[in-house]
């Protein structure tokens, strides 16, 4: 079989999710491929720009129900679960794009999905990149939390200092993360309905 590019990031993110993005190798990867690692450069630079086509692969796939006839928070909400359940999906390629400024592009199907809903929400059309933008940050930001198992953790620690033969806690389980991740899905939408009833007000305040 002749390599393409759609080929050569598929076996990649088998690679990635079994071992980890630290781990890949052009080499390995051709070994899986049964090719010379040279032929792998007729296709993709270098790793880095391996691993950016295969995040934009992942991207690109990204789907969530269309639901217009929702109010946009119900909206939001699902885009959000639906991106959490993606992360989850292929953990250890997110944990690695949600560190690099250029993971989200303005055709992936995410983006477009979360700013047809903040256009649905009516936010003035000149905020919409910028609360965009924050929506955003707040997803990856509690995803990557969650994915490092840093969010697991700091829900066991103790309100005080404690004794340096004190045990760590075990982590929450699996429905109190899920939990968690809602709370802050709340605060999300509540802060885009704040956002929108100050754009209101100052409208109403310009003289007309």
């Amino acid at each position: 079989m002749p390599l393409t590019k759609e080929g050569i990031y598929a076996a990649a993110l088998r690679l990635i999710d079994a071992d980890g993005v630290e781990a890949l190798t052009m080499r390995k990867l051709a070994a899986v491929l049964d090719a010379n690692p040279m032929s792998l450069y007729h296709h993709v630079k270098n790793k880095d720009a391996l691993l950016r086509g295969v995040a934009e692969h992942v991207g690109s796939q990204f789907r969530t129900p269309e639901q217009e006839d929702l109010p946009w928070q119900g909206r939001l909400r699902q885009l959000a679960l639906d991106f959490r359940a993606l992360a989850h999906h292929h953990p250890k390629l997110m944990r690695y794009s949600f560190a690099r400024p250029d993971y989200i592009q303005p055709d992936d199907p995410f983006w477009r999905g979360l700013t047809d809903i903040l256009a649905a929400a009516e936010v003035p059309v000149l905020q919409i990149a910028q609360v965009g933008a924050v929506v955003s940050a707040v997803f990856t930001g509690l995803l990557v939390s969650e994915l490092t198992g840093a969010l697991q953790r700091w829900t066991t620690l103790p309100p005080a200092p404690a004794g340096p033969d004190a045990e760590e806690a075990p982590g929450p389980p699996e429905a109190v993360v899920d939990a968690m991740f809602g709370c802050a899905l709340d605060a999300a939408i509540a802060g885009v309905e704040s956002h929108i009833a100050r754009a209101c007000a100052r409208t109403e305040e310009v003289p007309g």
